[in-house]
């Protein structure tokens, strides 16, 4: 049987894993091209440096979620209802990223602290999912904003305890539930026209 093509992605695959085990700081490009079972240049002929596997990596753990909240952009409905599942599923998300697997999680916050620009475009892409279903609501006449763009981004910081890492140690609280139930409400009751 031939030996499985030696695409980014299987690269991407076995970099997580490879930092899943040895962390950030000690996971190397030969350990990595050790479990692909081929050389570290192959690795190197998909990605120039290990500053850029790394930075791919991260830009693929981050893309997960945005991947799964751009669906709910594009449901049909009311958008109320959408920017209610969406800050909910975002919320969700980042609990189950800190909470499933809390080592991996330590790990890429180190590598998003290395990021040169994947968390920006990953702010930036939640950032338009949200503009997105504002603009649709002020369309619908349930939302009033004069600007949705910068309504999106009060959103996204108004909801940051709810999303943003440097906060992952509340999301385990027993009453974390009831405080982001209570932003939320705020935030749709805020909006309406």
């Amino acid at each position: 049987m031939p030996p499985e093509t030696l695409t980014p992605e299987r690269i991407l695959e076995a970099t997580e894993e490879v930092l899943r085990r040895y962390g950030p700081a000690k996971a190397t490009v030969v350990d990595v091209a050790r479990a692909l079972g081929v050389s570290h240049g192959s690795v190197y002929r998909h990605f120039r440096t290990k500053a850029a596997l790394r930075e791919a990596v991260t830009e693929r753990w981050l893309d997960r979620t945005s991947q799964e909240l751009a669906s709910i952009v594009t449901e049909e409905g009311p958008a109320a209802g959408r920017l209610d599942r969406w800050l909910t599923a975002l919320f969700e998300a980042k609990r189950h990223k800190a909470g499933d697997d809390p080592e991996l999680f330590a790990t890429y916050m180190t590598l998003v602290g290395e990021s040169g620009g994947a968390v920006d475009r990953h702010i930036t892409d939640l950032e338009s999912q949200l503009t997105t279903i504002i603009e649709a609501g002020v369309t619908e006449g349930t939302f009033d904003t004069a600007s949705p763009a910068t309504t999106a981004r009060a959103v996204f910081d108004a909801t940051g305890r709810f999303h943003d890492p440097c906060y992952a140690a509340e999301w385990s609280r027993p009453d974390i539930a009831t405080d982001f139930d209570a932003v939320r409400g705020l935030v749709l009751r805020g909006l309406r026209a």
